[in-house]
Formats: structure tokens, C-alpha cells, sequence
């Protein structure tokens, strides 16, 4: 037995710094209240409806303490003294306040749901829009799995909240009010000792919450972090695979997968203890309300009725439901902001910075490196790209070349400015970059990723992605360019044809190949082709080359090639070691140099 308390539910997981808060309970209840008013003001739009769905809550509480009341009123003016007149009259009311509870009980859960889909829904949809703004380093710094855990698992979690939990909450709260009104006009003794119970709920409940918000906001980035880790290891399955490394993955999900159950079995634990505390109180209430009542009754003369006793029965119980409903729904309520949390840290991240003015902007393609230098994280000793200078003309062609690590990608994102230098000036027809607005400089640039990337549609709807006005047309005149028309036809739906990451119906370099139509279809001023052939057997890169002396021929071309024979028609070569630029020229000065290119060429 002492395996299964040790192993592995043994000991309460180890709350960090991100979990409790750097001032705990008032950090925490100020984080509380300004997340709560953030949703309020996603709500900005459904308050009307809002106020009326609390108003039947209000009549729907009132209604439930309206029964019980009933029903001692019958005990001790009708049953008791067997006087009947009037009975059936009392009863009909006593139906028909049954009959709109349920009724209102209907309309407001039915309203509520319509409320809160539609309030997640402009909360989802402001969150993926903001995502769209971010910088491209805040997705470096992340799992893709995590950030999809906060767009669905958390915001699901505030959606159930928001379902259940509200109505819950002020039903708890108005029928705690008035059946604690109603019990004091019938007997202010009696609900004296219907009222000694709130202190052992009060200790009770404070304690577990205190364990359990920072449990929950625990339980919630754990989540994150398996999601993250999922999604990486399906992403990468061929790679685990081809290193036969299945079992370090299998390992690793394995300690993830744990320290979350872990962590849920700790948050279940405590948010359980609440019912059960509930109910030992409600029984106690119950025993005191008979007893006492019972005595009272017995002694007092009439101050304390039989009608009055079945009343308070009832109401006992009635008096501590909303205790343990406020109880459960608190930590309900405390997963919710957990998770909104995590959604709103992602809002709060700053939008990528543009202060660029210039919009409607033809180029030509005139580009100018002076004295950069670029480091991806501040931190770091040795930049990236180190006071590099160079030149191109519009309409000229240069490869760059150099080992991994050289900057090669680095030039081509500062360019497209997914990042921005730390030092120097990056020019685009005699203009620094900054003075363009992003998407003006994005759309006259092409970029061909080393990674061809295709959506799950047709390969028309892929190739029309570069320019959604393109008409069909356009886009068969855009594969023709690409080499890419021809196996397109082949297939059984030509351009219908929809690509399917699982499927296998194009490969790898026809893949390729339709990313650089998607690009050409966008008639850039500057082409970006980043290990553009790196995925192209050798009949398909044929047919690249031969592209590619078409579609560079009136644009400012910059190309990465690892293999040297792809790039013998450009105009010069760049040499690129450790971020500086070792050697440039045409391919015959370079060679006539016997540098570093000549190394390569002949190693």
C-alpha cells in the first residue's frame, strides 16, 4: 500500500514562482479581478442581454425560496388545524411557481449559452487575429503545440466556464440573499442556528482554494507543455524514426504525461474535498435545524411552529446548497482564469513594431547592405552578422554561399524584415527599410522556403495563395513558368487536386515546385530562393534551372544553394563566413582568385 501513496500521488507537486505569484494571495486576487474585467469587456456587446438573463436568475431564485415557504404556510394553516378551505387555491400557486422555475429556468440557460459561444467566439477570433501580429520571434521562442493548447484547451475551459458557472454563481448568490431573509422574518433563533455553520465553511473552503488556484494555473501550463511536446514529436515522427530514438520520445511524453497527472490528481483532489465538506456540513445543519427546532417547538409556545421546522428543514439545505455551489463553482471559476490568463498573456504580447509610412510603393529592386550587425538574442557573444556591407543592383542576380551558420538565411529575413538589425542600414532603392511599411515590401518580395509548406486545399487554391485576385489563368500561367503544369495535369484532378500532407500525391520536389509558382504568381520585384532545389531530385532540378534563368531575368534574385552547379547563371557570388562577407565577384573572378569559392569548388 505504501507503493500507491508514494507512487506517484505521493507528495503534492512543487509550485513555482509563475504558479503562485510573486506576492501570492493579493497578486493573485488582483490578477483575478483584472482578468475577470477583460472578459467583461469581451462582453462589451451581450451586456443587455447580460442584465436580462440576471434578472431571470433573480426571478428563478426567488421562485425556489417561494415553494418551501409555501409548503410550511400549508402545514400550519391548513394541515394542522384541518382547515381546507382554500387549500387548492394554494396549491395551484404552489404548482405554477414550479412550473415558471422550470421555465425560467430554460430561457436563461438557453440565453446564456448563445451569450457566452458568442463572447468566446470574438475572444478566439481577437486572439488569432493578434497572433497574425506578432513578430516572428515570438513564435521562435515557442512550442506551436503549447500556443495551440491556449487557442482551444484554455479558451474551452473559460467557454464551459462561462456556460455553467455563471448562471450557478448569481442563482447561488440571490438565493443565499433571500433564503436567508426569509429565514430570519420566520425565526431570527432558528436561523441563528442554521447560521453556525458558515464559520467551519469559511475555514474549509479558504484553505482549499488557496491550494487550488495555483494548482489549476500548474495544471493548465502542463497541459501547454504536453501539447507542445505532441505536436513536436508527430511533426518530427520521421526524424524520430530515422534516428530510432522512439524510445527516448516514448520516455520523455512518459514524464510529461505524468507530472500532468500528477498535477490534475492533486487539483481533483482538493476541488473534490468541497462536496464532501458540503455535505457533512448540510447534514449537520440538517440534525441542528431538527433538533433544536424540534425542542424549540416543544418549549416555546408556538414561536417556533411545525410549518416553521419543514421551512427551515428545506431551507437548511437550501442554505448550504449555494455554499457548495459558490464552492464548486469557485474552483471552476479558478481553472477559467488560469486558462484566460495564458490566453491574455499572448494579447498583452506586443504587435511587431511598424513605422514605416510608405504603403503604395512600385520597386525596382535596388538593394544596400551598410555596416549591419544582427544577433538573435541580445545575449549573445558573437552576432550573427557582423558589420556586413554589399550591394545589388535591380535586376541582378547573387547567390549566397557559405557554411551553415554563415548568414545566408539571416540576410534574406532581415531584408523581408521578419527581424530587424541591431546596428546599420538596410536600403531598398536608396530607402532604409524601416520607412516601408512590412506588407508593402512583403508584397514585391517572393520568398521560397527550403521547406516547401502547402496548405490542405487545392493545388490552385496553393498557387492563387501568392495573389488571392489571380484568375485561373494567371495561375496555370504561373505553373507553366515553374515547370510545374505539366505533372499538374497529369493528375486526376489537375488543379482540383487537393494536397494533403498525409496523402503522398505529390513529392517532395513537386511540392517545391508549386511554392515557386505560388511565389511567381505575385510578380516580385525581388525574388528571395532559400535552398530552393535543396529538396529537388536531379531531373526536377533541371527543370528548376531552366525556370530559373526565366523568372529571374527583370528581378532582383537572391539565391541559397548548397550545391554550386545551381547557380552558374547568376550574376555574382557572394562568400559568406561567420557573418562577414569573405569574397564577392563573378564566378570566373572568384575562380581566378583562388580563394575560398575556389576551396569549394574543388574540394
Amino acid at each position: 500500500m505504501s507503493n500507491f501513496f508514494n507512487k506517484p500521488f505521493g507528495h503534492e507537486p512543487v509550485l513555482k514562482k509563475e504558479d503562485i505569484g510573486s506576492k501570492q494571495k493579493r497578486t493573485r486576487a488582483d490578477n483575478m479581478g483584472q482578468t475577470l474585467l477583460r472578459i467583461w469587456q469581451f462582453m462589451r456587446g451581450e451586456r443587455k442581454l447580460l442584465y436580462l438573463i440576471i434578472l431571470l436568475v433573480v426571478v428563478t431564485s426567488l421562485l425556489s425560496i417561494v415553494g418551501p415557504f409555501l409548503v410550511g404556510r400549508i402545514v400550519d394553516f391548513y394541515f394542522i388545524p384541518r382547515e381546507f378551505d382554500g387549500l387548492f387555491r394554494v396549491l395551484i400557486i404552489l404548482l405554477a411557481s414550479y412550473i415558471l422555475l422550470s421555465l425560467t429556468t430554460f430561457i436563461q440557460a438557453y440565453l446564456m449559452v448563445g451569450l457566452s459561444q458568442r463572447t468566446i467566439y470574438n475572444l478566439r477570433q481577437h486572439l488569432f487575429d493578434h497572433m497574425q501580429e506578432l513578430p516572428v520571434t515570438f513564435f521562435d521562442n515557442r512550442q506551436h503545440g503549447e500556443l495551440m493548447s491556449r487557442m482551444t484547451n484554455d479558451i474551452e475551459t473559460l467557454s464551459q466556464t462561462m456556460n455553467s458557472s455563471f448562471i450557478q454563481f448569481t442563482t447561488s448568490i440571490v438565493t443565499l440573499l433571500g433564503t436567508f431573509s426569509v429565514m430570519l422574518y420566520l425565526s431570527p433563533i432558528m436561523t441563528f442556528l442554521t447560521a453556525l455553520i458558515i464559520p467551519l465553511l469559511i475555514i474549509g473552503v479558504r484553505y482549499i482554494t488557496n491550494r487550488t488556484g495555483p494548482i489549476f494555473k500548474m495544471r493548465q501550463r502542463r497541459t501547454g507543455e504536453l501539447n507542445g511536446y505532441i505536436e513536436e514529436i508527430v511533426s518530427g515522427q520521421e526524424i524520430v524514426k530515422v534516428f530510432s530514438q522512439e524510445k527516448r520520445a516514448i520516455d520523455n511524453f512518459e514524464e510529461k504525461a505524468r507530472n500532468l497527472r500528477e498535477v490534475t490528481f492533486w487539483a481533483n483532489l482538493y476541488s473534490g474535498f468541497i462536496p464532501k465538506i458540503m455535505n457533512m456540513l448540510n447534514n449537520l445543519s440538517f440534525t441542528i435545524v431538527a433538533g433544536a427546532g424540534g425542542i424549540l417547538a416543544l418549549t416555546t409556545n408556538g414561536i417556533v411552529t411545525v410549518g416553521t421546522i419543514v421551512v427551515f428543514a428545506e431551507y437548511a439545505r437550501q442554505f448550504t446548497r449555494p455554499l457548495a455551489d459558490l464552492s464548486n463553482q469557485l474552483n471552476q471559476v479558478l481553472s477559467a482564469i488560469a486558462g484566460a490568463e495564458r490566453v491574455f498573456q499572448i494579447i498583452d504580447t506586443p504587435k511587431e513594431k511598424d513605422n514605416g509610412t510608405i504603403e503604395n510603393l512600385q520597386i525596382e529592386g535596388n538593394i544596400e547592405f551598410k555596416n549591419v550587425t544582427f544577433s538573435y538574442l541580445k545575449e549573445q557573444k558573437s552576432p550573427t552578422i557582423k558589420d556586413l556591407s554589399f550591394s545589388i543592383q535591380a535586376g541582378e542576380s547573387v547567390a549566397l554561399i557559405g557554411a551553415t551558420g554563415a548568414g545566408k538565411t539571416t540576410i534574406m529575413q532581415l531584408l523581408a524584415r521578419f527581424y530587424e538589425t541591431d546596428n546599420g542600414e538596410i536600403l531598398i532603392d536608396g530607402r532604409n527599410v524601416k520607412d516601408y511599411k512590412r506588407h508593402a515590401i512583403r508584397s514585391r518580395t517572393a520568398f521560397v522556403l527550403q521547406d516547401p509548406y502547402l496548405f490542405e486545399a487545392t493545388i490552385r487554391e496553393n498557387i492563387r495563395y501568392g495573389r488571392l485576385d489571380a484568375t485561373d489563368e494567371e495561375v496555370i500561367e504561373a505553373a507553366k513558368t515553374a515547370n510545374a503544369h505539366d505533372f499538374i495535369i497529369s493528375l486526376d484532378n489537375g488543379y482540383d487536386t487537393v494536397l494533403d500532407s498525409d496523402d503522398g500525391v505529390v513529392s517532395e520536389g513537386q511540392k517545391q515546385l508549386i511554392s515557386i509558382a505560388r511565389a511567381l504568381i505575385t510578380d516580385p520585384a525581388i525574388l528571395l530562393l532559400d535552398e530552393a532545389t535543396s529538396s529537388i531530385d536531379t531531373i526536377t532540378e533541371l527543370k528548376i534551372q531552366e525556370s530559373l534563368e526565366r523568372l529571374m531575368k527583370g528581378r532582383t534574385s537572391i539565391i541559397i544553394a548548397h550545391r554550386l552547379n545551381t547557380i552558374k547563371a547568376v550574376d555574382r557570388i557572394f562568400v559568406l563566413e561567420h557573418g562577414k562577407m569573405l569574397e564577392s565577384g563573378t564566378e570566373k573572378a572568384l575562380l581566378e582568385k583562388k580563394g575560398k569559392y575556389y576551396d569549394m569548388v574543388n574540394q
